[in-house]
């Protein structure tokens, strides 16, 4: 994600010109990976894919698919201040990154669509991938 977002500084600054840009672009799509490309398709980072991919669930229609989305990435916008430098060391931070996850799933994800049952399962999933992921905020993508 970062060498695309370098490619179109590069051409917003003059850097280099629509052909250049072009044969670069190619060269990037070929360079990514499948879990890459999907990240860049669905304009989602690496992080907010693999939460997004948590949340998700059969059958949802494009504009839920869409608040799923969304869900994502204000749930890792909102986690990054409170996974401070050993976060999972103290029970009263596990806590607040529980709550968090929970009240923002409670209050994002589109109903009836996701029950309560869903919500308190999905957030069980989410804590538990970031529990084991992320150390603190510096392990986001």
């Amino acid at each position: 994600m970062e060498r695309l977002v370098a490619l179109l500084q590069e051409y917003n600054s003059g850097a280099h010109d629509v052909d250049q840009l072009f044969d670069e672009l190619v060269a990037l799509a070929k360079d990514l990976n499948e879990e890459e490309q999907r990240a860049v398709k669905e304009n989602l980072s690496e992080d907010e894919l693999a939460i997004f991919d948590l949340l998700l669930k059969e059958k949802l229609n494009p504009d839920e698919v869409a608040i799923v989305k969304g869900t994502a990435h204000d749930l890792l916008a909102s986690l990054k201040p409170l996974l401070v430098p050993h976060w999972r060391d103290f029970e009263t931070n596990r806590a607040g990154v529980k709550v968090a996850i929970s009240d923002l799933l409670f209050t994002k994800l589109p109903e009836p669509t996701y029950t309560e049952k869903d919500c308190e399962l999905k957030g069980l999933e989410v804590y538990n991938f970031v529990y084991e992921n992320y150390r603190d905020a510096s392990a986001f993508i």
